[in-house]
């Protein structure tokens, strides 16, 4: 199997192209100054996958920057602290501040002229926009939670998908779902028969960060460290 097999790559964005456990932890910090809370960012984190999972689960038809401000309220709740009601919006607002990683703009410049690219996101249209502002590139499509009224890992998500990118004339077997996330996005894809690439952002830390951990680690058919791994590697096909 090669990277040249395909003909889309179908992303998640927050964690593959978007760093977004640095910027959930920049956006979380006024929350816990004020509950003086000392514990590690990937303690966190965890608790953050925890609540935010919860949260999607039981109100899949809710928008994300609201799931943001209920995750927000229920770790100020747990930490034993009041906040004004701006603090907890404030954070619902703050996904088009997290930042990208410094490869995402121009491995996916360089993607875009050998693959359709599409989005699959567990976030609102206007919070993405935000974020694609920094990632620089169209995307062929653009497939949101809020599109959809599920979030991954739902295989309602990844049946959306694989209808939007038939209607760019691309069948399931020639897709290659390439995302960070073994919770949100390996597993599923397995389910729904589709091939993946893993871009292990996490490769060396221990723990899974801001996403839910899996019991069995489900399978993919790439592992790069990086998106400009992904890259070189095409490359290096195309050169062979």
């Amino acid at each position: 199997m090669r990277l040249r097999d395909f003909r889309a790559l179908t992303f998640d964005c927050y964690g593959t192209l978007i760093d977004w456990e640095s910027g959930l932890s920049r956006a979380l910090e006024p929350l816990k100054q004020a509950a003086r809370r000392a514990g590690s960012a990937d303690e966190v984190l965890a608790q953050f996958a925890v609540l935010e999972s919860g949260e999607q689960a039981a109100h899949p038809g809710m928008r994300y920057p609201q799931v943001l401000e209920q995750v927000h309220r229920r770790l100020a709740r747990e930490w034993g602290v009041e906040v004004p009601d701006a603090m907890h919006e404030a954070f619902g607002r703050s996904v088009p501040d997290w930042p990208a990683f410094p490869d995402s703009a121009a491995a996916l410049q360089y993607l875009k002229r050998h693959f359709r690219l599409v989005i699959l996101s567990n976030v609102d249209r206007r919070s993405f926009a935000g974020s694609n502002a920094q990632l620089g590139v169209a995307f062929d499509a653009v497939c949101t939670a809020e599109d959809i009224g599920s979030y991954k890992p739902d295989e309602r998500n990844f049946r959306y998908l694989v209808a939007t990118v038939r209607t760019l004339g691309i069948e399931p077997q020639q897709i290659l779902h390439t995302a960070q996330s073994l919770f949100h996005d390996h597993a599923p894809a397995q389910a729904m028969g589709l091939r993946s690439a893993w871009i292990d952002r996490r490769r060396g830390v221990a723990g899974s960060g801001a996403t839910r951990q899996v019991q069995d680690t489900p399978h993919y058919d790439f592992r790069f460290e990086s998106l400009a791994a992904l890259v070189e590697a095409h490359r290096a096909e195309s050169a062979g």
